[in-house]
């Protein structure tokens, strides 16, 4: 494999297949070992195929004897080794790469990693692979080849992987990232889109002991439980105490177009002094490395191609070799970063390293002679340094379907530019806490109710409301009755039944039945003073 064999050396694999139990039985012409190398050289060149790719791997040994094995002997050695060595290997490769002095990998004290997931991956249109994986459903048809989708959570500063998973399409995101929270500790700064927006997911992101910052659906109406001095205001999700921060962002492109877009961010970074809301919503765009890394994996390494198997087990063999040498190849880039200090990790470019480690499994000799920066770095990591990207300039473009399903038009026209545009100027304003929670049609029909009635039903637009109320009396204790009567509320029945509910998510504590007091945490806080009308 050339100077990647430096990251993979023939003792790991040999360890490896002796431990999956995958050593050869008898001597071989093709053992496992060399089974392990040639299943990453197929990673290495995915448009050749398995002769041609056999020519490459062998093409720097001098005065090799023998005849070139057949593709069916290449073909029953890939068999006979299975998926289980490869995955092994990942995982011994596979965590944080950087030191924790390294340019742009750290916010504070947490190491910053991402969670993201892929289900463009497209495997053999074959009847092992859709009994597995079935086939998409589109507006017009079945889409052409079964999908994978693919989880992993990324250091984003080097765009490393610290894990990875894989499967049908059938399951949720959050299904494949809990598989990957054992690999989350409490030095761990964890960023993801509104895609992981669960009450059950971030529960659990948070009982690792690392912090997070994610973004939420806007469609969320949270009781503000307290409002902080910048704007941002502390609620609950399930039982999770977070912080909230709706901002604005505005961008000016080059050619003079103004984007306006809103997030809304939650995050466990209680400390408004300490993390100011305009640095976390700074520091949520950070997320989109692990774009950066799916893109450097399907279209760099893979260049778009389908994968090559025809049934689940090959699959499996084929996507833990490709995530295998891309971690092997960021392993190489951040050394050869880290041997520079000051430079960023977001200036070494993939395509160098990867084209670098190409020509070496073709070129390279046993006897080849090496330099000292050769020596320190490796050959990839000199290639690296040698072409070293200039600084990351802030860009935006739209995210588009390349190939869409339908020719008729589903969505207004998209605000960003189709080409990747540099931004000229980027303003992020904070949004103040809302009174109450946006009014929808049922608010609405609940206003007009009231006017005729003279009573409003209790949604949750009213919990502000409430909590300021029981808030101005905080040693009180307050009956569902008695609450409705002070704020004018029809239907006590159901209003006692969300009553239990905030007791059981923390927000109230019940003192007896059918009685209830603030949370005691809640007391000597400042709750908003706006009402709900």
């Amino acid at each position: 494999m050339g100077d990647l064999t430096r990251y993979l050396p023939p003792e790991l694999v040999d360890g490896v297949l002796e431990e999956e139990r995958a050593v050869e039985r008898r001597l071989r012409r093709l053992p496992s070992r060399v089974g392990v190398y040639f299943v990453l050289a197929l990673s290495l060149f995915p448009s050749l195929g398995y002769a041609r790719v056999w020519d490459k791997l062998t093409a720097g040994i001098s005065g090799r004897g023998g005849s070139r094995p057949s593709e069916k002997a290449l073909r029953c050695l890939r068999r006979r080794l299975g998926p289980g060595p490869l995955k092994a290997l990942f995982d011994v490769a596979a965590g944080p790469l950087a030191q924790p002095t390294t340019m742009g990998v750290r916010y504070r004290r947490w190491r910053t990693v991402a969670f993201d997931g892929c289900s463009a991956v497209r495997v053999p249109d074959s009847e092992r692979n859709r009994a597995w994986l079935g086939k998409v459903q589109a507006r017009l048809g079945w889409a052409g080849y079964p999908m994978l989708r693919l989880m992993t959570l990324c250091e984003t500063g080097t765009r490393g992987l610290v894990g990875a998973v894989f499967g049908p399409t059938s399951e949720y995101e959050t299904t494949y990232a809990r598989r990957l929270l054992p690999l989350v500790d409490a030095g761990m700064l964890v960023l993801a889109d509104r895609g992981f927006d669960a009450d059950d997911f971030l529960s659990e992101t948070a009982a690792t002991g690392a912090q997070f910052v994610v973004r939420v659906t806007a469609r969320r109406r949270p009781a503000i439980l307290a409002v902080l001095p910048d704007g941002s205001y502390l609620t609950r999700l399930g039982s999770l105490k977070v912080r909230v921060i709706d901002s604005a962002v505005t961008m000016v492109t080059a050619d003079g177009t103004t984007i306006h877009e809103q997030y809304r961010i939650a995050t466990t970074l209680l400390d408004h002094r300490r993390d100011p809301a305009e640095t976390l919503v700074r520091l949520y765009h950070e997320r989109w490395e692990a774009e950066s890394a799916y893109y450097a994996l399907r279209h760099t390494l893979q260049q778009g191609f389908v994968l090559r198997s025809q049934d689940p087990a090959g699959l499996e063999q084929e996507l833990w070799a490709q995530l295998l040498v891309y971690q092997l190849l960021r392993m190489a880039m951040v050394d050869a970063v880290e041997s520079r200090p000051g430079i960023d990790a977001d200036r070494a470019s993939f395509t160098v390293a990867l084209e670098a480690a190409r020509d070496q499994v073709i070129l390279i000799s046993v006897n080849d002679a090496t330099t000292a920066q050769d020596a320190l770095v490796g050959r990839i990591g000199t290639a690296v340094l040698e072409a070293l990207l200039p600084p990351r300039r802030p860009r935006t473009s739209a995210r588009s379907v390349k190939s869409g399903r339908t020719r008729y038009p589903l969505r207004p026209a998209e605000p960003r530019p189709r080409q990747s545009t540099t931004i000229t100027g980027l303003t992020v304003t904070l949004r103040p806490a809302p009174a109450a929670p946006p009014s929808s049609v049922h608010d609405r029909r609940e206003d007009q109710r009231k006017a005729v009635t003279g009573f409003r039903p209790m949604g949750s637009g009213n919990r502000n409301r409430v909590f300021h109320l029981m808030a101005a009396d905080p040693e009180r204790a307050w009956r569902p009755r008695e609450v409705t009567i002070a704020l004018g509320i029809h239907s006590a029945a159901s209003f006692a039944t969300q009553m239990s509910q905030w007791a059981a998510e923390g927000l109230l504590k019940k003192i007896a039945y059918g009685t209830y007091m603030l949370a005691d945490e809640w007391k000597t806080t400042r709750l908003t003073t706006a009402a709900d009308t």
